[in-house]
């Protein structure tokens, strides 16, 4: 008897709850916001928004106690080093920018639940964004196939519902389809892929896949390459790469503002994740195929992006929205760069800190961005390019903090940061070697000057008619100094944010 359960009883093993605290507690106030929508009165609804924010900021509290040192749980019996969940540095990173940003979108949402009379549900609104930043919160610290596709269902999932819930809107309900079928198109790639992985190798552990799928069996080859081209593709669509970009536009528009600004950080923070996770760490011996092949991805995304961005003229009542919406298909591109250039350096760790660089900046301005769309659309519904005319006769403060995001994106002074991040993701392309892409990415910049600067000008031109003047809600104010002081204050010290997403991030 005793000879039996030994097997069982080396099964069990301890679970490091702290490791997994952050996306826990997230998912945990989920519950809780949606058991307590049952009960609570109209009148009191918005106590639920207090809840999620004071969940948000208390789950990116919890990162501090695991900077020190590697958390892992979840692991293979007699291979410590074989875990689902680890949070190691760059795990951490990555869990900072999806919690930060979750929590600036919260604020950004209680005010638009307020001004949506209704319209929004506000108990399904609150779980369903908790949910979707949990489950992005697990994604980089999954290190199996298996936790990688449920955090990124988890976090995708409740996007779609969050996207199409404004009651009675034609828009809502096309983009959130679109959205909904793009995603689903991904996943049915991506766990194809898994499947010939698997089938290949006889593991989801990624470390133990990268040791094993060098070594395939002559005739399994082809199935093993089919696997992880599958696997990649499937990722390229969750970041928004092109040709598979075409749901942005749109979805933007027609989601809620808040989640439009939830989609263009935390959406491509969990799919950018996912693509370093299987190519640098599962898929490091196919270098030389999906190292060229992101190269040719990241040309084409950012030159469509901007191509797409540099459409959306003032004098056209072009969407804002949508042109940040095609200016984050054009900063998708930058990011892919790095991840391009790791497969040609011999530290990829190297590149993939730029790209996390990269992404810390991108959050911070382009939430900050959004967030000042969303001021303006308080007082101008459609949101147009040619609304922001003027902004700076009736919201001084605004307009300049406005114009420094638009100069960050753009990567000139002073925004130092942007500058910043763009130097480090260029140095990474002429490191490994890809001169063309520095090329190209070098006339994609100068192209993105048109239209930021072209916004930037139009902030401080004379406004057509009487100023709207409305108050600003404390929540949408919160937004924007949070974001304006972190863009600051990086500008003043970039090499902050090289240094921490650099050194040793797996």
């Amino acid at each position: 008897m005793s000879t039996l359960a030994q097997p069982a009883a080396s099964l069990v093993q301890s679970v490091d709850w702290l490791a997994v605290a952050p996306p826990a507690l997230t998912a945990l106030a989920a519950l809780a916001v949606l058991v307590a929508d049952l009960f609570l009165p109209r009148a009191r609804k918005p106590l639920l928004g207090r809840v999620a924010v004071a969940a948000l900021a208390a789950s990116a509290v919890l990162l501090l106690p695991l900077r020190h040192g590697d958390h892992s749980t979840f692991c293979v019996p007699g291979h410590p080093g074989v875990c689902s969940y680890t949070a190691d540095h760059f795990a951490l990173i990555v869990q900072f920018l999806v919690l930060g940003g979750a929590l600036l979108t919260a604020l950004l949402s209680v005010t638009a639940l307020t001004d949506a009379r209704g319209r929004l549900p506000e108990g399904e609104y609150w779980f369903l964004l908790l949910s979707s930043a949990a489950g992005a919160a697990l994604l980089p610290a999954a290190r199996d196939l298996a936790t990688l596709i449920v955090a990124l269902e988890v976090a995708s999932l409740p996007a779609f519902a969050l996207v199409g819930l404004r009651h009675g809107d034609a828009r809502s309900t096309d983009a959130a389809l679109k959205f909904f079928l793009s995603s689903v198109t991904a996943t049915a790639v991506s766990l194809m892929g898994v499947s010939f992985v698997y089938a290949t190798t006889g593991t989801l552990h990624l470390t133990e896949i990268a040791a094993r799928i060098q070594h395939v069996d002559g005739s399994l080859q082809t199935l093993a390459q089919t696997g992880v081209v599958l696997t990649l593709v499937g990722f390229a669509f969750k970041t928004a790469a092109a040709p598979f970009h075409f749901w942005v536009p749109d979805t933007y528009v027609g989601a809620p503002l808040p989640i439009a600004a939830y989609l263009s950080v935390i959406g491509k923070a969990v799919g950018f994740t996912g693509l370093i996770l299987v190519t640098v760490v599962a898929f490091p011996g196919y270098s030389a195929a999906w190292g060229p092949a992101l190269a040719v991805l990241a040309a084409l995304t950012m030159t469509v992006g901007n191509v797409g961005a540099l459409r959306q003229q003032p004098t056209r009542t072009h969407s804002a929205v949508r042109l940040l919406a095609w200016s984050s298909v054009g900063q998708a591109g930058y990011l892919l760069v790095p991840i391009a250039a790791a497969g040609y350096a011999e530290d990829p760790q190297t590149s993939i800190g730029s790209t996390v660089a990269y992404a810390l900046m991108y959050a911070a301005v382009n939430l900050g961005a959004f967030a000042v769309a969303a001021l303006v659309g308080r007082s101008r519904t459609r949101n147009r390019v040619a609304d922001y005319r003027g902004l700076y006769a009736s919201r001084p403060l605004t307009a300049l903090v406005m114009a420094f995001f638009l100069l960050c994106l753009a990567g000139l002074p002073p925004g130092v940061i942007g500058l910043f991040a763009k130097v480090v993701v260029f140095s990474a392309a002429v490191d490994a070697g890809l001169g063309w892409l520095a090329v190209v990415m070098a006339v994609n910049v100068v192209v993105a000057l048109y239209y930021y600067l072209q916004w930037t000008a139009l902030l401080f031109r004379a406004p057509e008619g009487e100023p709207v003047r409305l108050r600003v809600p404390a929540p949408v104010t919160a937004a924007i100094a949070l974001t304006a002081v972190l863009a600051v204050a990086l500008s003043g010290a970039p090499q902050l944010v090289l240094r921490f997403a650099g050194g040793s991030l797996f």
